[in-house]
């Protein structure tokens, strides 16, 4: 097996590190890098300066060009989100599996290209690397939902918060794509994360309202914080979920209540819990995953992807899905500006 990467800041190179552990040295990696720095940044977010190339084993290529005449098996498009959609059209013309990391793009340019290009290739998997679906608390949630453990849903209220200057300790904040509007930044994007689990879980909003923008004193160019109100039912059955973001929280905040007809259920991403009360507000269920490592969901999303190449299993966050979150996403962005509530369209 041939891997391409495309893109090795910190999420590529964890990647890399994932795969490495389950293929060992039985890949052959390969990388184009625009920037190509020599750092290597470790599972707890430390960098230091040594040759990636080395450390991880892999070729460097001059080109996106002289790497895709290689023909890689899989390409990891992991640079930055405005810089998305060219490079997994090009991987997908040169016949490769491609893993794109969250999300999709910055806009809907190209998107439609993208889709009839993966549609020319139906032995081609695109996957859109959302890795909260295998976080054993989402997962929980939606096996409670699924059996419809509270009743009918009512109403959702979520929250994912973190301070941006300590997201890559190893560097600049105001560098980094997050920060930067030209590179598809800012908390909506950035964070899409939960945009992703909640369409998953709730379907796919109809309309957003939002209020939002850069309201701190952080030095950079995008929103720093948003919060959303999503009609994921329709007009004669609303379902209300909504969702503040920030790029300002200390500590951490990332948890997502659920009120239903018989009873609620409250989740915690950080701390990775869950808990479920019934009607009459007695605790009558307490998950707790006590050895749970935030790396699990990425290898457990790498293990996944690859049984997806293989044909074996069918992917849970594909090109639609992901399209479908950064439709969301857009709507909000919009939402901020024009201060009305946006529909997401389909």
């Amino acid at each position: 097996m041939k891997v391409l990467f495309v893109g090795l800041g910190s999420i590529g190179q964890r990647h890399l590190r994932n795969l490495r552990a389950l293929k060992g040295e039985g890949v052959e990696v390969i990388a184009w890098r625009a920037r190509g720095l020599g750092q290597i940044v470790h599972e707890d977010m430390q960098a230091e300066n040594a040759d990636p190339a080395a450390h991880y084993n892999y070729r460097a290529l001059p080109t996106l060009e002289a790497a895709l005449a290689e023909r890689p098996d899989i390409t990891f498009v992991c640079n930055p989100t405005s810089m998305h959609v060219p490079v997994a059209l090009a991987a997908l013309r040169a016949r490769s599996h491609v893993f794109l990391e969250k999300p999709v793009s910055s806009s809907l340019t190209d998107l439609d290209k993208l889709a009839e290009e993966a549609a020319l290739h139906p032995g081609r998997i695109i996957y859109v690397g959302y890795q909260l679906l295998f976080h054993p608390a989402i997962q929980c949630l939606e096996a409670l939902l699924r059996r419809e453990a509270v009743g009918r849903v009512l109403a959702v209220r979520a929250a994912v918060g973190a301070y941006l200057p300590g997201y890559h300790a190893y560097e600049d904040f105001r560098h980094s794509y997050a920060a930067r509007r030209e590179l598809g930044g800012g908390v909506v994007l950035t964070q899409s994360h939960d945009i992703n689990y909640l369409c998953h879980l709730f379907g796919v909003p109809t309309t957003v309202f939002a209020v939002g923008g850069h309201l701190s004193n952080l030095e950079i160019n995008v929103e720093d914080v948003a919060v959303l109100t999503m009609n994921c039912g329709s007009l004669a059955r609303p379902l209300p979920v909504t969702l503040s973001m920030d790029f300002l929280q200390r500590p951490s905040v990332r948890n997502c209540e659920i009120l239903g007809e018989e009873g609620k259920i409250v989740m915690d991403l950080e701390a990775a819990s869950l808990v479920r009360h019934s009607r009459n507000g007695e605790v009558c269920e307490h998950q707790q995953w006590a050895d749970f490592r935030r790396n699990a969901m990425y290898l457990d999303q790498l293990k996944h992807f690859l049984a997806c190449c293989a044909g074996e299993e069918t992917p849970r966050c594909d090109l639609g899905s992901g399209v479908q979150s950064l439709k969301v996403a857009l709507a909000a962005l919009r939402s901020i500006e024009t201060h009305a509530a946006e529909e997401v369209g389909a």
